[in-house]
């Protein structure tokens, strides 16, 4: 755990400083927004169950499930639509803590002001507001430990933050990773709360000294500038035009699903560009599915991801299953060059097919060899999926017609968590990857695709046709890696990230350094 501590503490510092930054702008946005809108219902009776309802329906939707949402509305990864999501969480605290602080006014205190002559504006801002601070605070308080939390979720789609840790933990089994975002975010969240702790205490009237309740009321200012800072501070491994002093080159970024094997081939090209061109590198990985990486290219949120042609022509395109790896990379392409000005540079080299597994002992009392051996007992068989797989044309809802059989139950579950459950026996039959290392790690058996039913999955680089046009090198730095990743070699460098625990920069790095 220290040796994961020293190696990541600069992206730490980082991601630490994004978190702050998008909880910071996220309840500063609440604030502004739902103090007025609290106002409007202590004043406006009629308003006063919308308003407070529709805080509150906004609160009960599951966090992923408003990020994707307005993923899929902005058409836009990154901060934006996390800002919004953690913005509309946290109204309702706000918002409750207005109207309860404002009508918790006494009555005759606003029959005072009212005596003395005050209107209604006056008698809001002299009187009401002031009374009632303590107690929208602690609503403001609120919001923002919660945001802390939420916060975390935004890594899924590419917004950075403390969460990116947890994701490339769940996605790489890597206890440390989990740790090294979990720990931060829970610290952040105490320090959150010690910092609105001071404002509250500060205008409660419970500060006698000035001085002392000037440094309370600066506290959440602080750690915001801190979180600033963090964020936007130079990289001191980005070499800087020395008149300019902006970074040599362009941006490149370069985005990956959540998976080990995704991670180690954004890593791979990643360093490439860095080691050969004088482009600067920003990775954006862990975006989730394919959907969301393929939705992020499209729209010019990444130059670049590793993609695999049986995925491209059933999840994107939306193709018929073909057999034929050169057919498939052959209308892929086209199809991507017309519709998306997106060109697929040459192959990896390697076939990271689907595969059907059940553990190795239950394979061999049962004499399962084929996929279609499974007809007749899948009805009494549980099967632990990955939420892509469940739905894709190319996944489960495909293979079911192609074999005519259907599982009794079907679990939804991530990638670590999948292999853990047929490990622990909580699942009889879980997806898997053809290269993926886990599958000889949790003594498993590959069912042969007897009726052919899973297409080639030729993993290659995926570029913007924009992005080749303004760096043309990019198409033979990219594609000295063609070809040099066969199966086993893909194997192999996936086992030392699962297996061996070890980083996938260091892995890519390894391999990059004795290859090329």
């Amino acid at each position: 755990m220290i040796e994961s501590l020293q190696e990541r503490l600069p992206e730490l510092w980082l991601r630490g400083g994004e978190h702050i930054v998008l909880t910071g702008i996220a309840t500063s946005a609440a604030m502004i927004i739902g103090v007025p809108l609290g106002v409007l219902a202590s004043r406006a009776k009629a308003l006063r169950v919308l308003i407070t309802g529709t805080a509150g329906i906004l609160q009960t939707i599951p966090s992923l499930a408003m990020l994707a949402f307005l993923l899929a509305l902005l058409n836009q990864i990154g901060a934006v639509p996390a800002v919004i999501a953690l913005t509309l969480y946290a109204l309702l605290p706000i918002v409750r803590n207005t109207l309860a602080g404002l009508e918790g006014v006494p009555t005759e205190i606003k029959e005072a002001a009212d005596g003395m002559g005050m209107t209604a504006g006056q008698r809001l801002r002299m009187v009401e507001l002031p009374l009632a601070l303590p107690v929208i605070v602690t609503g403001i308080r609120t919001a923002a430990v919660v945001g802390v939390g939420i916060a975390t979720l935004s890594a899924f789609i590419g917004a950075g933050g403390l969460g990116q840790f947890i994701n490339r933990g769940l996605s790489l089994s890597n206890h440390h990773l989990i740790l090294l975002g979990a720990i931060p975010s829970a610290v952040l969240a105490l320090l959150v709360d010690a910092a609105i702790g001071g404002v509250h205490w500060a205008v409660s009237h419970r500060a006698k000294k000035p001085v002392l309740k000037r440094v309370a009321l600066a506290f959440p200012a602080i750690l915001f500038a801190i979180g600033v800072i963090a964020t936007n501070a130079p990289n001191p491994f980005v070499q800087e035009d020395s008149r300019t002093g902006s970074p040599i080159g362009g941006i490149i970024r370069i985005g990956s699903k959540n998976f080990t094997e995704q991670i180690i081939l954004g890593e791979l090209m990643a360093q490439l560009i860095e080691r050969d061109t004088d482009l600067r590198v920003e990775r954006l990985f862990d975006l989730g599915g394919t959907m969301i990486c393929h939705g992020a290219l499209v729209a010019g949120e990444i130059d670049l991801y590793a993609e695999y042609t049986g995925t491209g022509l059933t999840a994107v395109l939306k193709q018929p299953v073909r057999s034929n790896p050169g057919q498939v990379r052959q209308r892929v392409e086209t199809a991507y060059a017309e519709q998306f000005q997106l060109r697929w540079l040459e192959p990896f080299g390697f076939n990271n097919t689907y595969a059907i597994t059940v553990r190795e002992s239950v394979a061999e009392d049962q004499g399962w060899t084929v996929i279609s051996d499974l007809h007749g007992v899948a009805q009494d068989l549980i099967a632990g999926w990955t939420f892509e797989f469940s739905e894709r044309p190319d996944g489960y809802p495909g293979l079911r017609d192609c074999y005519g059989f259907s599982f009794g139950r079907v679990r939804d579950l991530e990638s670590a968590l999948m292999y853990q459950a047929i490990a622990s026996g909580e699942v009889d039959v879980i997806c898997a990857f053809t290269t993926d290392s886990r599958i000889v790690a949790n003594a498993l058996r590959v069912l042969k695709d007897d009726r052919l039913f899973f297409p080639p999955y030729q993993a290659a680089p995926v570029i913007r046709q924009s992005t080749l046009d303004r760096h043309p090198e990019l198409d033979a730095v990219l594609n000295q890696l063609a070809g040099l990743l066969t199966d086993a070699v893909m194997l192999e460098l996936n086992a030392r990230v699962d297996q061996h625990k070890r980083s996938p920069a260091r892995v890519a790095a390894s391999f990059l350094s004795e290859t090329l």
